[in-house]
């Protein structure tokens, strides 16, 4: 995940306060040691390394990760999908700031993504590429799960006031500040979001991004085409799972908002926003 995560906690007791959000930091922790790409011991690090070769077993929770994830790639109809990876390296966005890749990078890349190309075992918990190339990459909801099971944790403490945040784009909310009757949290248009036991994520294509030919291209790709979204715009989703907000804001970040309303459908369990920059101050 690669970022910071921070908690606000209130209560009567200084000392329980500090021990569960030690807990709750050391789970975030945890968690990273399962999804990251870059820590070669994690499960999803095996699974790029072998899983083209042979099946991989994964930790039960991981598995039941990877099968929420395919359910989101169902329900947006594509637009997010943990194995755009391929096309996120081939666009410049591993390490760099993105640039044009050619004809044919592009359409190697574009066959090694689709969810139809990993397949679990649900009984052995257990995962296996059809094809070289295919790569996993959780990023785009892991802190949204760090933050669910990071809350988990917070209330089975008895802490029902808390603000648990993850880098600058996913916050969890538990309950009320002690003087309000809702959490504030400010969108980068400037609009302000009310949240009670609901989580808030942004995605925006300037967190990361090139320009060519007078567009703006950023980093979060559109898995049906290969293409990033263009413009310089925001999206933020605000539903109870922060883990379904980090990807349902990516899904609104590449559908756009008539695409998103008719791909989801007028859900009362979600509400989203979407901005040009040019709305954004």
């Amino acid at each position: 995940m690669a970022t910071r995560f921070e908690l606000v906690l209130h209560g009567n007791d200084p000392a329980a306060l500090r021990a569960a959000g030690e807990e709750a930091l050391d789970e975030v922790e945890r968690i990273e040691n399962q999804l990251s790409l870059y820590r070669s011991h994690t499960d999803i690090a095996r699974v790029n390394a072998q899983a083209a070769h042979e099946a991989v077993r994964v930790a039960p929770e991981v598995f039941r990760l990877l099968q929420r994830a395919f359910d989101l790639t169902a329900a947006t109809g594509g637009a997010f999908d943990i194995t755009a990876a391929p096309l996120i390296k081939a666009w410049g966005f591993v390490g760099g700031s993105g640039a044009r890749p050619d004809a044919a990078t592009l359409a190697e890349a574009r066959a090694c993504v689709g969810p139809e190309l990993v397949i679990l075992d649900a009984a052995a918990f257990s995962v296996r590429f059809a094809r070289p190339g295919v790569m996993l990459d959780l990023g785009s909801l892991g802190k949204g799960y760090a933050l669910d099971r990071a809350a988990e944790l917070v209330r089975e403490a008895g802490i029902a006031s808390a603000l648990l945040h993850g880098g600058t784009s996913t916050v969890m909310a538990i309950g009320a500040p002690p003087d309000a009757a809702e959490w504030k949290v400010a969108l980068p248009n400037g609009e302000s979001v009310s949240l009670r036991d609901e989580s808030l994520s942004v995605s925006a294509t300037w967190g990361k991004s090139f320009r060519e030919g007078g567009r703006t291209y950023g980093h979060v790709i559109d898995p049906r085409s290969g293409e990033p979204a263009t413009g310089e715009r925001m999206a933020a989703v605000a539903t109870l799972s922060a883990t379904a907000s980090d990807a349902l804001s990516t899904a609104l970040l590449v559908l756009g908002e008539a695409e998103f309303e008719r791909v989801l459908g007028r859900r009362t369990d979600l509400r989203s926003w979407f901005s040009n920059r040019s709305d954004c101050g």
